[in-house]
C-alpha cells in the first residue's frame, strides 16, 4: 500500500472502514501507520462497530417478537418483515426469518379440514364459468363462497363466507348452528349485497353443495342477474381462494386453542373477520398489503391517472 493513498482517505471513519476491508490484504499495523491511525483506536472502533451491530440485532429481535404476538402468532417472516418495513425499519424477510428461527418463533400451523357441503342432490348444476380466474381487476366481477365447520363445546358451528376476488375482502358471512339455506348461504348473500354493490357481470362461484344448488338460493341469484359458477366434482382447486381463507382461519384462529363455547367462538370469528382479516392482515396476493391499503392505493392510482 502506497503512502499516497492516505490522501484519498481524509475522514477518520473512512480510514477505519478501509483498514477493516483490507485486513486480509495488508498488515493492520502498517495500514494504521500509513493512514496515521492509532492502532488501539482502530480496535476500539472495531469493537464499538461490532457492539452496534449486536445492539441493532437485539432491537430487531424485540420488534419481531412484538409484531409476532401483536398479531396473535399468525404472521410468518414475510408478513412480519413487511409490517416492520411499513413502520420504518429496514429489514429483509431473510433477516426476519433467520432471527425468528433463532428465537424459535413460527406462525401457527394449519391442518386439513373436511368438506361440509353435500353435493349429492338432483338440482341443476352449472359449469365452471370462473375457470380459476382468481385475479380480477374490478370489484364485484367475481365472488367466491364456501362453507366450513368449526368445533365448539356444544357441537359445531357452520361458517359461510363470500369473498370478492378483486381485493380478497370477506364481504359476506354467516355463522350458524345448522346447514339449511336460510341459515348459511342466504344470510351471507344478504350481507354481501349490503356491503358491496353488484355489477351487471357478477360471477358467483361455489362448490356443488345443496346450499348453493337449491332453488331458493338459485332463484335469489337469478333475481340479481348473477352468473352462477360451480367447481368441478371433487376438485377443490376450482375454489382455491375460499379454501385458502378457511385454511388461514383454522390455522391462525382455531387450531391450538382449547375448545370454547358457541358464544365465545362467535365473538372470536367476528373479531377475526371484521377486525383482523378485513382490516389488519397482510395478504400475499395483494403484495403483502392490507385490504384497506390495497384499495387506497388503487383509488390514488385511479385519480393520478
Amino acid at each position: 500500500m502506497k503512502k499516497s493513498n492516505r490522501h484519498f482517505l481524509k475522514d477518520r471513519s473512512m480510514k477505519y472502514v478501509f483498514i477493516k476491508d483490507n485486513e486480509t490484504i495488508f498488515p493492520i499495523d502498517k495500514m494504521c501507520k500509513v493512514l496515521e491511525i492509532n492502532f488501539s483506536s482502530y480496535y476500539k472502533w472495531k469493537r464499538s462497530s461490532a457492539s452496534s451491530k449486536l445492539l441493532w440485532k437485539e432491537q430487531i429481535k424485540v420488534l419481531i417478537t412484538q409484531v409476532y404476538f401483536e398479531f396473535k402468532q399468525r404472521y410468518g417472516s414475510p408478513r412480519i418483515a413487511m409490517e416492520l418495513q411499513k413502520r420504518g425499519y429496514k429489514v429483509s424477510r431473510i433477516t426476519v426469518d433467520k432471527y425468528m428461527r433463532e428465537m424459535g418463533l413460527r406462525s401457527k400451523l394449519s391442518k386439513k379440514f373436511r368438506v361440509t357441503t353435500d353435493s349429492k342432490h338432483n338440482y341443476l348444476l352449472m359449469d365452471n364459468v370462473l375457470n380459476r380466474e382468481f385475479k380480477q381487476s374490478e370489484p364485484s366481477k367475481a365472488w367466491v363462497s364456501d362453507i366450513t365447520y368449526i368445533a365448539v363445546k356444544e357441537g359445531f358451528l357452520y361458517l359461510t363466507t363470500i369473498i370478492d376476488l378483486y381485493d380478497r375482502k370477506l364481504i359476506g358471512w354467516s355463522l350458524s348452528t345448522g346447514m339449511a339455506t336460510n341459515q348459511t348461504t342466504l344470510p351471507a348473500w344478504r350481507m354481501a349485497i349490503k356491503n358491496r354493490r353488484i355489477s351487471k357481470e357478477l360471477i358467483f362461484h361455489s362448490d356443488r353443495g345443496v346450499q348453493y344448488a337449491n332453488n331458493k338460493f338459485a332463484n335469489t341469484l337469478a333475481s340479481y342477474n348473477v352468473t352462477r359458477s360451480k367447481s368441478r366434482k371433487g376438485n377443490c382447486w376450482d375454489n382455491a381462494v375460499a379454501e385458502s381463507f378457511f385454511k388461514s382461519l383454522k390455522s391462525e384462529l382455531i387450531y391450538g386453542n382449547i375448545l370454547i363455547t358457541r358464544k365465545e367462538m362467535e365473538r372470536e370469528v367476528f373479531e377475526y373477520i371484521e377486525l383482523w382479516y378485513n382490516k389488519k392482515r397482510r395478504h400475499s396476493t395483494l403484495n403483502y398489503l392490507t385490504i384497506e391499503e390495497f384499495n387506497k392505493l388503487k383509488i390514488n392510482y385511479k385519480y393520478a391517472a
